[in-house]
């Protein structure tokens, strides 16, 4: 099985997935800098809207959290379709417009909704990948475990690695932190949040 990681960041999902289930996975990624801290051996540079590969190549794709970030959906879509075989399904994670309340950081953060409110809509994503051919299979939120605690996640927050975070003014992000840190005195529990998975074929 062959699999694309579009957007991969620093490879993260492709050496899980390599790990996981044996595949061989080719992971994609624009940025430089990404691609700089990458320990996965087959990471290519490359856009979503020219994705580097030969035509019906490919048994499945993996977006993960990077749909906002595609500045051309429409043409994403259409190499999306070249490159799979027929048939292959795009699975797409991400946090989408109206679906927030049972993720962690817009509780602690709610001036980042506005930034979620522009992200690629569930409807807008269906319309632009059906003109290229593709069908909805399943929508499912899926729960993770984000951190052992909201201790941790104070320990761990990076804010430049959360977009909605980046795009907040500093003072809303410093309330925000300030609400965290005093919930993560209350609160020892697992920090659990679902992002939705949208299959595609």
């Amino acid at each position: 099985m062959r699999i694309l990681d579009l957007g991969a960041g620093t490879g993260a999902w492709s050496a899980a997935f390599t790990d996981w289930y044996g595949a061989e996975v080719v992971a994609i990624e624009p940025s430089a800098a990404m691609r700089a801290r990458c320990s996965y051996p087959r990471m290519l540079a490359g856009e979503a809207a020219a994705i580097p590969l030969a035509t019906d190549c490919l048994d499945g794709a993996w977006l993960s959290t990077m749909i906002h970030h595609v500045a051309d959906l429409p043409a994403a879509a259409a190499e999306l379709r070249r490159v799979l075989r027929p048939g292959a399904p795009a699975l797409i994670r991400s946090a989408f417009p109206g679906r927030h309340e049972k993720i962690t950081l817009f509780r602690f953060f709610p001036e980042a909704v506005t930034v979620l409110d522009t992200y690629p809509g569930l409807e807008e994503v269906n319309d632009i990948f059906a003109a290229t051919g593709f069908h909805k299979v399943a929508l499912e939120p899926v729960p993770q475990i984000t951190a052992d605690s909201l201790a941790t996640v104070v320990e761990q927050m990076q804010r430049d690695a959360h977009t909605p975070l980046k795009l907040i003014s500093d003072a809303d992000y410093e309330s925000g932190m300030v609400r965290l840190r005093a919930a993560a005195v209350r609160e020892s529990a697992p920090v659990i949040d679902e992002l939705d998975l949208l299959v595609l074929r």
